[in-house]
């Protein structure tokens, strides 16, 4: 800290200020030497301080060391010895959100983590500053409800222990705001603001720490108008290290997140500012605006259909005690027309403003509707929702959207939001409505918020892509992914509502479309009769078809545990004896037997079926709580391959009672985990995705990009998705178009990539449905889509490579992208990506470097087209499917062919050969001419003997000359790059 840095002083020591603290204790009660000196300070009776000036670096003097060094390593000090290192621009003002965020109240949010400044001085002021925190948080909410629990994650610390640190602000179930703050001697101190919060109103939230000062400050509308302000000052001092850990906006494993909306938040980390020096303007006007007006309309709807309902209840409860109970009457009751009251004291401006709304209560049965007010309004959404689908499925159900739309809107009001993600795929993609971003953006937050799967997925996708004018934002996108992922597998148990198997079905592939069947369909028949005979493998393929509702066949439990039961009882299949053990120790559609289950599941796994090993496992965890006996079991299954039983090793490390190893173990329960994953778990998955986006663990170092793909892997296997899905193909087979492609837009804007393609082939069969009822370039938008996902099939690098190609539409002709996609073909083993790229060259395009390195060409080896040609007919052909000539072994040959004739050209001998026979012409002309100036004689018929030997001669002559132009031989034929 003294002397500047020299040849013999390496980084010296570089400090803004130097505190020397001085105190005295008791020997008997805290004098030790070996005890830390901040325990020394807290038992001190007596203590001071005092604050020493220091100097900078490069203003300290160089000392004299009285060395002399060698003169070249004296030169070159001195060439570096005065100069001053620039640092680098570094600001400490962090923007962790800029877009509205959709909080769902539920247990997910969004991860945050700050690096260590690379700045030195801002650095040291940070360390500086750990026991006196000095910083602002600023940030922008819209709340719908105050919290359902005590407390509702708003913006909290997590440090690298998994605990709550400083600051951590929550929500209260009253509205006030919880304030908890981690103090320097190791414990929690927490304070409740004096006031509450606005509802249903953009406001800012602004809080400073100043040491053990905090000023809390509400804002409301635009022009901040002050709402409440309250400082609170503590004596104690805080411990603040805010690299130390994860931040989360919202929800997490271990706190729900409020139910609303949040914008704009920037965290100033090294400063205490005052609200009117803070610039966190709302961003995203409109759309914040929208949000404001779209609950302010709702509010107006569920008041309009409570008081319609409990209306209506009372009217007929009325006419129950009046009218006798008859047959005639029940029968009306239940098959006419329902009874009307219009004697509702509605104001016309009411009317007029709602038409949809009164005409769908008019035509409604509101009598068995729920009396609870938050059900009924939920219901009658579900209704009006149900209503407007039925006239979407119709024959020429696109043709309908514009006048279903209104439906939608007060069934989205109502909180039935897979309206609301209706209404934003419609908007967003222009299906037969003007194509309306903003009210797009709108009804997909509406929809998240509400927790609506597919609304959700649609979130997630647009961040993690940066597409549709969403900012890239991985953190953002796996807030949403995680929320459905987590969901996904209670959905798969649970086994009710819309959900379906999510099948890789591709429209394209004849083979998989012919074996999608019904109950009545030929494959099922056949199953089914297998089934009876006896067949096991029949058996368990129609009890899974049936559980699930795979290929095409209605999900059916109790009838699939029929074939279970059948299957499990009548044959020795450990598969099916271990899948009936299972259901009926879950009691899915049957009476709980865990008596016969566990007889079951022995004797599934005396016959060596690795799921059952697990399953015993999970019986002696589960209902003995024997986890000697469990983690016997568990690591038998593991070494024979099974990825629950990894899941299941990994669940006792986390909670710290693996047998035989004292407490929890996370590192090693990553281990586990990621084996899981590895072999398709969905938990394991979640929780590896988890680590990659806290990275609090070692093992899994933080990166945002992976945790999202992990997540969204999940989630695009939840059954919801799966039935969309099932939808759309069934209409496709069903030859129903407009059905068909309804369904298939909402599934791909969801972001998963066989529905996109699938889109994509449909637009392509069907353009002029395309053209009609679409507002985007449906071919174009969806392949570039399914490019840009993991494990993207070749086919759709292919399409999109001849679409650069061509040019379609608004893009023109780009070369080198259409190479790149020919490349990424080829790179995935599809021989035509090959073949194109071996046109492309044939017409004269230059392949870039770098793609040969991608192909993994050495252009060292292959320095010419023509060496490169033929290491390309060489890989298609390799990689060609067909046994008989295909079109790549066809090329390969007609190039070697040209070859062969160039180097012919070429050769000596005919060289040889052309010389001798023009000299051979040349001696018989002279010697003919003389004869015939000897003779006097007129010519001869003869004489055309010379017109001949000039035919045979020129072939000879003719070639040569062209061959001194052909370095290189050309293309004849002009042959295009195909799809």
């Amino acid at each position: 800290m003294v002397y500047r840095d020299d040849y013999f002083i390496r980084h010296s020591i570089s400090v803004s200020a130097v505190i020397v603290r001085a105190w005295i204790t008791h020997k008997y009660t805290g004098g030790d030497w070996n005890v830390k000196w901040e325990e020394n300070l807290l038992h001190a009776v007596a203590k001071n301080y005092t604050l020493l000036q220091t100097i900078p670096p490069f203003e300290r003097p160089f000392k004299d060391h009285q060395v002399c060094l060698e003169w070249n390593t004296g030169y070159i000090w001195n060439l570096q010895a005065n100069r001053i290192p620039q640092c680098p621009l570094e600001n400490d003002v962090v923007a962790l959100l800029g877009f509205p965020y959709a909080s769902s109240g539920e247990n997910t949010g969004i991860v945050k983590k700050f690096p260590r400044f690379q700045n030195r001085e801002l650095e040291a002021t940070r360390r500086q500053r750990m026991d006196y925190p000095v910083f602002t948080v600023s940030l922008w909410l819209y709340l719908l409800h105050y919290c359902k629990a005590n407390l509702c994650g708003i913006l909290y610390f997590v440090d690298s222990n998994e605990m709550y640190g400083t600051p951590s602000v929550f929500l209260t179930e009253e509205g006030y705001l919880h304030i908890q703050m981690h103090l320097v001697k190791g414990e929690d101190l927490a304070v409740k603001t004096k006031f509450i919060v606005p509802l249903k109103e953009w406001f800012r939230l602004d809080i400073s720490f100043n040491g053990g000062q905090i000023v809390v400050t509400t804002s409301i509308g635009q022009d901040l108008k002050s709402y409440h302000n309250q400082t609170i000052s503590f004596r104690e001092d805080f411990h603040y290290n805010d690299t130390a850990g994860y931040f989360i906006i919202g929800g997490s494993r271990y706190v729900a997140g409020i139910e609303g909306f949040f914008g704009p938040l920037k965290y100033y980390r090294l400063r205490s500012l005052h609200p009117a020096q803070i610039f966190n303007p709302l961003l995203e006007k409109q759309l914040a605006e929208q949000i404001k007006l779209y609950y302010e309309r709702c509010a107006e709807v569920q008041e309009i259909i409570s008081v319609y309902a409990s209306a209506a209840l009372r009217g007929g409860e009325r006419q129950e005690a009046c009218h006798l109970h008859n047959s005639y009457l029940d029968l009306q009751r239940k098959y006419g027309r329902p009874s009307m009251c219009r004697a509702f004291p509605w104001e016309k401006e009411l009317k007029d403003k709602h038409p949809s709304l009164f005409q769908a209560l008019l035509e409604m049965d509101l009598l068995t509707v729920p009396r609870n007010q938050n059900e009924s309004v939920l219901e009658i959404g579900g209704k009006i929702f149900e209503k407007a689908v039925k006239r979407l499925s119709s024959i020429d159900g696109l043709h309908q959207i514009s006048s279903v739309i209104p439906f939608l809107m007060d069934s989205s009001c109502c909180g039935y939001h897979k309206a609301s993600y209706y209404l934003a795929v419609f908007y967003e993609t222009g299906l037969n409505v003007p194509r309306d971003q903003l009210q797009g953006m709108l009804y997909s937050l509406v929809g998240g918020q509400g927790s609506e799967r597919l609304s959700s997925m649609n979130l997630g996708y647009k961040h993690y892509q940066g597409i549709d004018n969403y900012p890239l934002d991985w953190e953002l996108s796996y807030a949403y992914y995680s929320n459905i992922a987590t969901k996904t597998p209670l959905d798969q148990h649970t086994l009710q509502g819309d959900q379906a198997y999510v099948e890789t079905i591709r429209l394209k592939d004849d083979e998989i479309l012919k074996v999608q069947t019904k109950e009545d369909g030929d494959v099922f028949m056949w199953l089914k009769h297998e089934a009876t005979r006896g067949n096991a493998a029949a058996q368990q393929r129609l009890a899974q078809m049936l559980f699930w509702g795979q290929q095409g066949v209605a999900k059916n439990p109790e009838a699939a545990i029929e074939w279970y039961a059948k299957g499990a009882l009548e044959t020795e299949d450990p598969a099916l004896i271990y899948d009936y053990a299972i259901v009926l120790f879950k009691g899915q559609g049957v009476k709980k037997n865990r008596r016969l289950a566990l007889e079951l599941m022995k004797k599934a796994a005396s016959k060596g079926l690795h799921q059952a090993v697990n399953g015993l496992g999970w019986y002696y965890h589960k209902f003995k709580k024997n986890y000697a006996k469990a983690a016997k079991y568990w690591l038998k299954a593991e070494e024979m391959g099974n990825p629950d039983a990894s899941y299941n090793l990994g669940v006792l490390h986390l909670d710290g009672i693996f047998p035989g190893v004292p407490g929890r173990n996370q590192t090693l329960a990553g281990e586990y985990f990621h084996k899981a994953a590895q072999g398709g778990h969905m938990e394991g998955t979640l929780w590896c995705s988890l680590y990659y986006i806290t990275g609090n663990l070692e093992t899994f170092p933080r990166d945002p990009e992976k945790a999202v793909v992990w997540a969204k892997h999940v989630a695009e296997k939840n059954g919801y998705l799966g039935h969309v899905i099932r939808k759309g193909l069934n209409a496709y087979l069903e030859g129903s178009w407009h059905e068909a492609l309804l369904y298939y837009v909402l599934a791909a804007e969801t972001g998963i990539e066989v529905s996109q393609t699938n889109l994509a082939h449909i637009c392509e069969e069907r353009p002029d449905l395309a053209r009609r009822y679409l507002g985007v370039n449906c071919v174009w938008r969806y392949y570039n889509f399914s490019v840009f996902q993991i494990d993207a099939p070749s086919f759709a690098y292919l399409k999109m490579g001849d679409l650069y190609y061509y040019g379609h539409q608004n893009q023109s002709q780009d070369l080198e992208l259409s190479v790149q996609m020919y490349a990424q073909a080829a790179l995935d083993g599809d021989s035509q990506g090959f073949f194109n790229l071996a046109l492309l060259i044939e017409e004269g395009t230059i392949i870039p470097h770098h793609i040969l390195d991608f192909l993994e060409i050495d252009s060292t080896l292959h320095s010419n087209n023509i060496s490169i040609l033929q290491e390309l007919y060489e890989r298609c052909w390799s990689h060609s499917n067909e046994e008989s000539f295909s079109p790549c072994s066809l090329a390969w040959l007609y190039l070697h062919l040209r070859l062969f004739w160039g180097a012919v050209l070429h050769s000596a001998l005919i060289y040889f050969l052309g010389t001798f026979l023009l000299s051979i012409l040349i001696a018989w002309t002279v010697q003919y001419f003389q004869s015939v100036s000897a003779s006097d004689a007129p010519p001869r018929p003869s004489r055309a003997s010379p017109d001949t030997a000039m035919s045979t001669a020129s072939p000879a002559v003719i070639p040569a000359a062209d061959a001194s132009d052909q370095d290189q031989p050309t293309v004849t034929n002009n042959l295009e790059p195909r799809g």
